[in-house]
């Protein structure tokens, strides 16, 4: 049996005109502001002066992330498709692919299957510019600093202590750490430096938590950006750029409304990594679903442990928004790898090995039930590898811990693939108990909280600190702003902060290696192992395979 490509199939997908879409929400073609025929952004004060609908908000999450594949976005796009199949009103609010990833290793990040965002080529390739933006508001920024330093210093910045980087949206080693200012005298200060990718920028993440364009600008200039030499902090704001950063984002941080090949309004807006900051799409793209949809499908990056929690402890708690039902995404293949077998073999019936690697999933259907208190349901993103006996394992395990298994069929079948999956989170939200929670008291010490994490979270046994760590812990303490959530960055691979350790560990131990404060966001990170804000590209980049010919159509993005 032959099968058609994701490419393929966007490609043959009838793409309605962005007006049709946004009639659906009971917006007007001329509140639109179009980027072409099928994508256009959205005047947020416009649009929340519309009827409020009072959305129900639905979270897609996934167990930790394997080479196998979860397809957690194809699953959330699948699932809002779904719930307007069975007659209920759903938007979708998702993050914007990074060109980092999508050129190496991930490839295109729109969905797939007959669960995709259109038009699917240019949310993956550049969109809106929204990053873009983003990125010339993060050099802005570096560039004045450089500048007020090279111009005489008047704020007596310690060269030594800079710590704001500079940022592209490009997997680049050789960025990581440089020296900046060689030359001759006029070509700026000699220091160290190095470049983050755009998405772990913390104009990202501010980007991603404002409410509006003056929350915007207002963390933007509380952006911590260096020490000065008596040790006092010095914010964006000393040096009046964040009211020129904030004019760069102006239009980017008016929603992306684009569709599903289902005909489904999909916001695609922001998108921080989940691995670094927080890991969801911006939270106006949310309050907006909320505020035109009955029900809002939104997904948070990685997998529970870092997606989840971040969605529910930092985007949550900021954003005061409370969601309503959580849905973990799996594959047969994905837990069998936790149960260790080798990719090449993940097509072979392994019952036992699907046993083993089932705890990855019970403790993250535990975290959401009990540290977060939600309704949860499991949505099996289904493969036709996948046998009747270890579909039937994964269903007795989930029901021995109160939670509903879905089939979904999303990939192939787009909308009617999830009715199911569709139904029984209806259901989840109408008859199981919310008792939505955090896990931890953001009034806490830093250490305690990253310790409610660590063990309620990941499991762990304890989280050691290393002295650089230790030492910033009592800066932040001296400075009075450690009452702030915690974003740890870690490995998304496994629970731990060793990649290595696949499953369902405990007992281990969490190292955090240092500190920072984003102060504009709002958050305390916590960089733990050997985690590092700008990947490098592997030996065989995805780029190597994406061509465009002489009419401008683009092969290899899946």
């Amino acid at each position: 049996m032959s099968f058609k490509t994701d490419a393929e199939i966007a490609r043959e997908a009838a793409v309605r005109p962005i007006r049709e879409i946004a009639a659906k929400l009971g917006i007007s073609e001329d509140k639109l502001e179009p980027y072409g025929h099928y994508k256009a952004k959205i005047n947020p004060t416009e649009a929340f002066a519309l009827p409020d609908r009072k959305g129900r908000l639905i979270l897609v999450t996934a167990i930790n992330p394997t080479p196998a594949g979860e397809g957690k976005t194809t699953v959330t796009i699948g699932l809002a498709d779904a719930l307007n199949h069975i007659g209920k009103q759903a938007v979708v609010a998702m993050r914007e692919p990074s060109l980092g990833p999508v050129f190496g290793i991930k490839g295109g990040a729109a969905g797939g299957g007959y669960s995709q965002v259109l038009p699917m080529e240019d949310i993956n390739l550049h969109f809106t510019g929204d990053f873009h933006a983003i990125g010339a508001a993060n050099n802005l920024l570096a560039a004045m600093l450089d500048n007020h330093i090279y111009q005489g210093n008047a704020l007596n910045i310690d060269s030594k202590r800079v710590l704001w980087r500079r940022a592209v949206d490009m997997n680049d080693r050789q960025l990581r750490n440089i020296i900046s200012g060689n030359g001759k005298p006029t070509d700026g200060v000699l220091r160290p430096d190095g470049f983050d990718i755009t998405v772990a920028s913390e104009v990202m993440a501010v980007f991603c938590l404002a409410k509006d364009l003056t929350d915007l600008k207002n963390r933007l200039g509380n952006i911590l950006i260096a020490y000065a030499k008596d040790g006092s902090p010095v914010y964006a704001k000393d040096l009046n750029a964040h009211g020129a950063m904030a004019a760069l984002l102006k239009d980017a941080i008016k929603p992306n409304l684009v569709q599903t090949i289902g005909g489904t309004p999909a916001f695609v807006h922001g998108g921080p990594f989940a691995n670094i900051a927080h890991g969801c799409n911006s939270v106006t793209a949310t309050r907006l679903a909320l505020h035109l949809a009955d029900y809002a499908v939104t997904e948070a990056g990685f997998g529970a442990d870092l997606g989840a929690e971040k969605f529910c402890d930092i985007k949550c708690r900021l954003a005061g928004l409370k969601p309503d039902a959580a849905v973990v995404v799996a594959t047969v293949r994905a837990l069998k790898y936790n149960g260790g077998v080798a990719k090449e073999d993940l097509g072979k019936e392994n019952v036992e090995a699907l046993k083993q690697g089932l705890p990855n999933l019970l403790r993250h259907i535990s975290n959401l039930k009990n540290v977060f208190g939600l309704p949860v349901v499991v949505a099996i993103n289904r493969f036709v590898s996948d046998t009747d006996a270890e579909l039937a394992l994964i269903q007795t395990a989930c029901a021995e811990h109160g939670v509903e298994v879905s089939l979904a069929e999303v990939w192939g079948k787009g909308g009617e693939g999830g009715a199911d999956l569709a139904r029984k989170v209806v259901s989840a939200i109408e008859n199981q108990p919310n008792n939505f929670a955090y896990a931890y008291d953001v009034n806490d010490s830093i250490p305690d909280k990253l310790r409610a994490i660590a063990q309620k979270i990941y499991g762990a046994a304890d989280v050691d600190f290393s002295a650089e760590a230790r030492a910033e812990i009592a800066s932040l303490e001296k400075l009075g702003l450690d009452k702030l959530p915690v974003c740890v960055a870690k490995t998304q691979y496994s629970f731990s902060d060793n990649a290595k350790l696949l499953g369902c560990p405990s007992g281990f131990t969490i190292t955090v290696r240092s500190l920072t404060l984003s102060a504009g966001a709002g958050f305390i990170v916590a960089v733990c192992g050997s985690i590092m804000k700008m990947p490098g590209l592997p030996k065989v980049p995805s780029a190597e395979k994406i061509d465009v010919d002489e009419n401008g159509n683009i092969t290899g993005l899946f």
